[in-house]
């Protein structure tokens, strides 16, 4: 793009005296304004910025003098240099008058063109160095009024040292983070304000000190630092040393970074991390530790796996209440009702009634090992083994203990145990390791056990239980019948979990197209298709799998989450889609998948399929 061309006003009442200069003039970058008399000159002025103005002093009307006297008096013009141009008046005193009304020059025609293009070139260019500081200035100012605007809004707080260490600029940043005012603290010291904590002070001296020496020219450091009311916060200081063009020092310059909440989340973070390693392996003892007394007890493989399964899944159920409080604790009646809702109990055979209690989350862990052993062993020997025997179970208050007492009825006939079992060991010892007791009578019509617990800070009484999600109530369905044949996608990125689902699958005659243990894998097994229904994890390698629940839908596959997770935990949109609690069972797993075949998975209720382990069937 060629340079804009710079413009010179020329004034004279003869146009061949224009012409003659705009000659004298061509080829120079320079663009000639003319003008025939004072009063044309004044209006072109108005809209026309020019870098010189050559004047002849002798026309009609307004003369030159006259002309130069008004622009000289106007601000828009007063600093556009004046040559003037004249034939007539060689005197010395027109020559004063000239330079007297504002002209740098006087010259007189005939002039000489050499002298005339020198003296032109010379103002035309400072008038371009003019306008180019012009455009510098205002290129800085915008810089510094970013800068400034950057400094003010930032959420850092940026303070200023001198090369004593007096603070020489504090920002709106600051102000808003610490609360002192930038007069209250120019010309300080930071070690003379209460702004550094004592044991940080000495720290950040030093490191001031050394940038000023030229040792060190950027640093970060972390500092705990004061507010003018005496709050402490945790910073980051990030410091750099800024130089001259000759690598003397100017200032210090200091960004403060407030990484209080930061610094809380962290702790927050490890302590949440150690808690949640605690209680993991808390959890796999208690696994570890069911699996070697569930075998020990067991006549065999056959009578090992349901009951071991039966007990993981009565630890699970406790574990998914207590998360649904944050572990806070679970309700007492809640722990109960999971019997009911996983099956274990058929609610016209239990009869309970109590206050609302909630426990704490140990002893809600322990309660629920100790009501599943009740369940089972009354599934086994009591009450619950015929179709006319029924349970009471009543809990209250009394005397600073909570009592619990288990009342079985119209079961077979009750003798006492010649031999301790797991089951009355873990209800005792669970018992015992949380101060309190538990005594069984054999009576009559049915055994009673009465447990007792220290009325203590972990159980507390609370408002109603909240509501819950229902389990399905599906109906009883023939899976053989329905997964013979049928192909089925498993969608899981946990080996061993898929490979469970895939022999449980072929063992009913169900044929699995596939394993997809990540995102990509399962949209690629929809889209080549051959597939009669699928079985999806509700969380894949960390990310949704919102994604690939919308292919299944789009394809017409009906599908179920098989997950950990609660429904809320789940992609929106599929809420009448069934979900398969992890861990689950043989049976729990088998009817999910022949309920996909028996209808249309949005045919029946939604809810959450979590199938009990009898004694006597089958787990996985």
């Amino acid at each position: 793009m060629l340079p804009e061309k710079t413009k010179i006003l020329a004034v004279d009442d003869i146009e061949d005296n224009l012409t003659a200069l705009e000659a004298l003039l061509s080829g120079e970058g320079i663009e000639l304004v003319k003008a025939r008399s004072g009063a044309q000159a004044l209006e072109m002025l108005l809209v026309e910025d020019v870098a010189l103005a050559l004047l002849d002093v002798q026309m009609p009307g307004m003369d030159g003098f006259e002309l130069a006297e008004l622009m000289r008096g106007t601000e828009r013009t007063r600093r556009v240099p004046i040559i003037f141009l004249t034939a007539v008046g060689r005197d010395e005193q027109r020559r004063f008058r000239g330079y007297e009304s504002g002209a740098i020059d006087y010259l007189v025609k005939p002039v000489d063109p050499d002298i005339v293009r020198a003296k032109v070139a010379l103002f035309v260019e400072l008038f371009r160095q003019r306008q180019e500081l012009a455009r510098e200035r205002d290129q800085h100012a915008a810089a510094l009024a970013r800068n400034q605007a950057h400094t003010d809004n930032s959420p850092l707080a940026i303070v200023e040292f001198d090369a004593g260490q007096h603070i020489v600029s504090w920002s709106a940043g600051a102000e808003r983070m610490f609360g002192w005012r930038a007069s209250e603290v120019a010309g300080f010291r930071a070690l003379e304000l209460d702004w550094l904590d004592p044991e940080d002070a000495a720290a950040f001296g030093a490191l001031i000190g050394e940038m000023i020496a030229g040792r060190q020219l950027r640093a970060m450091q972390p500092l705990r630092m004061r507010t003018s009311v005496g709050v402490t916060i945790d910073c980051e200081c990030y410091c750099s040393a800024l130089l001259d063009g000759r690598g003397r020092l100017l200032s210090v310059n200091v960004q403060i970074l407030d990484v209080t909440e930061r610094k809380r989340a962290e702790d927050t973070q490890r302590l949440l991390i150690g808690e949640l390693n605690h209680r993991v392996k808390n959890t796999l003892a208690s696994v570890q530790a069911i699996a070697v007394q569930t075998l020990r007890h067991s006549s065999g493989p056959s009578d090992f796996a349901p009951t071991f399964t039966g007990r993981i899944h009565a630890l699970a159920r406790a574990h998914s209440l207590l998360s649904s409080t944050t572990w806070q604790g679970a309700s007492l009646r809640e722990l109960i009702e999971g019997q009911l809702d996983i099956g274990t109990v058929n609610p016209t055979q239990l009869l309970m009634d109590g206050p609302e209690l909630e426990l704490a989350p140990e002893l809600a862990l322990h309660v629920a090992l100790i009501l599943h052993e009740l369940v089972t062993n009354a599934h086994k020997y009591g009450a619950l083994s015929t179709a006319t025997g029924s349970v009471s179970l009543v809990w209250g208050i009394d005397a600073d203990q909570l009592q619990i007492v288990w009342r079985e009825q119209g079961g077979p006939p009750v003798l006492p145990a010649t031999r301790k079992g797991f089951g009355t060991a873990l209800i005792e010892r669970s018992l015992k390791a949380e101060g309190g007791s538990a005594r069984v009578d054999h009576a009559q019509d049915g055994i009673v056990w009465t447990l007792t617990l220290p009325h203590s800070p972990r159980i507390s009484r609370v408002t109603p239980p909240r509501p819950k999600e229902e389990p399905l109530l599906v109906e009883i369905i023939d899976s053989d019948r329905q997964l013979a044949g049928r192909s089925v996608l498993i969608i899981e990125d946990e080996p061993l979990v898929a490979m469970e689902i895939a022999d449980l699958l072929e063992e009913r005659g169900a044929r699995v197209s596939g394993i997809a243990a990540s995102q990509m894998e399962a949209l690629a097994a929809i889209a080549d298709g051959g597939i009669d229904a699928a079985l999806l994890d509700g969380n894949l390698q960390g990310r949704s799998v919102e994604t690939v629940a919308a292919a299944l839908a789009e394809a017409a596959i009906p599908f179920a989450f098989v997950t950990g997770y609660g429904r809320e935990n789940l992609p929106d949109g599929f809420e009448r889609h069934m979900i398969l609690t992890k861990p689950f069972s043989r049976d729990a797993l088998l009817r999910c998948a022949a309920m996909l075949f028996a209808g249309h998975p949005t045919d029946v209720p939604a809810g959450i399929i979590d199938v009990a382990v009898l004694p006597g069937s089958g787990a996985a």
